[in-house]
């Protein structure tokens, strides 16, 4: 195979309108303000990565533009033949920085499988050829959750995930709300550290008492409360989810020690992809299941995340919805289908998704 370098890289701001807002504990986003990554090789193939800032992180638009620009000018000259060694610098370049991380790298693998002619699940093993997400209902009102729930069934989702950790006797006529509107209905709790542990657990009782029991309660503790999400584990019940709690390699290892929680929940913003690939792996060998899941992105990153999970496989858990949040998407290509399928069988290299024409219209060709 010729040898070529990356020639171009950009990185533009990606705005985007909500048609409703999306709330969990911790506050609520009414629109979109991620980063568009275009990577350019010597041979003219393209790639595109998104970054979407985690407020917790302390990220924001413009100091995830900033650190996507820095860490980009590095790679430009840099042979690329070869991915990993463009993957380890953009580590190096971006410690703590996880969405420009996911976003630089995202677009040096759309590239590169572009350039090779292969989907990039085939990248991460090719396990298999598609995904089947959950469907969630943010922080709303019961009544609205009611009618939420009904249209997330008509899409012919079974599974939805209920945001909660806000006030307790509304998040329970929340759940309460969605059980009665389908039937069978499978629920995820997510209460992204909005309730501690002593909290959670009678949250579950209540649940219990009225005969529903959660496939998955995510981050039922704070993101420090190792103790308390083995409380939750060892009395709830129910599968638990860390979530903010694996923030890295290093935290991955610690809850393969502990088995404070028995699922990972696996974001590519959190520390890019080289990073996810190694929790992936770490906890797969450590017996602790995996999920895979982001924040409010476009088809873009989700897709992406979608190639990664259906490429390792043995993904038991997928919350890839929220392009559904989107009021028109910037991105076309590859989206979440009927019954939350994203059917990877028919990209035939890359991610398959690209920007619109006006998302494209500033970033340098």
């Amino acid at each position: 195979m010729k040898r070529t370098a990356v020639s171009e890289v950009s990185a533009v701001p990606l705005d985007a309108p909500m048609n409703a807002p999306f709330e969990i504990a911790t506050g609520a986003q009414t629109e979109v303000r991620n980063v568009l990554v275009r990577v350019k090789l010597g041979d003219g193939t393209v790639g595109w990565g998104e970054g979407a800032p985690i407020s917790y992180k302390r990220e924001t638009q413009a100091s995830v533009l900033k650190a996507a620009a820095s860490a980009g000018g590095e790679l430009v000259g840099r042979d690329a033949t070869g991915f990993r060694p463009l993957l380890d610098s953009i580590e190096a370049s971006l410690e703590g920085a996880g969405a420009a991380r996911a976003a630089l790298s995202m677009a040096v693998l759309d590239a590169w499988t572009r350039r090779q002619g292969i989907p990039l699940r085939l990248l991460f093993g090719g396990a298999e050829a598609s995904v089947r997400s959950d469907v969630t209902v943010s922080i709303e009102l019961p009544e609205q959750a009611f009618a939420s729930a009904r249209r997330i069934a008509a899409l012919g989702v079974r599974t939805i995930k209920v945001k909660i950790g806000k006030d307790r006797d509304e998040d329970l006529e929340r759940v309460l709300a969605v059980a009665r509107a389908v039937r069978g209905v499978r629920i995820m709790l997510d209460a992204n550290c909005g309730y501690g542990p002593s909290e959670s657990l009678r949250f579950l009782a209540a649940l219990k008492r009225r005969g529903i029991t959660p496939v998955l309660f995510e981050q039922p503790a704070a993101a420090g409360d190792w103790k308390g999400l083995a409380e939750v584990t060892r009395r709830g019940g129910v599968p638990v989810a860390a979530d903010e709690s694996v923030q890295g390699r290093a935290d991955a290892w610690k809850l393969a020690r502990t088995r404070a929680a028995g699922v990972a929940n696996i974001k590519l913003m959190k520390y890019g992809l080289l990073e996810a690939w190694e929790v992936a792996l770490i906890c797969r060998a450590a017996g602790i299941r995996l999920m895979i899941g982001g924040m409010v992105e476009s088809s873009l990153a989700m897709g992406c995340a979608a190639h990664f999970a259906a490429g390792l496989g043995g993904f038991d858990f997928v919350d890839l919805d929220t392009p559904l949040w989107f009021k028109d998407e910037p991105v076309r290509g590859l989206r979440i289908g009927r019954g939350g399928v994203y059917d990877l069988s028919k990209v035939r290299a890359g991610i398959g998704v690209v920007p619109t024409a006006g998302v494209t219209a500033g970033v340098r060709r």
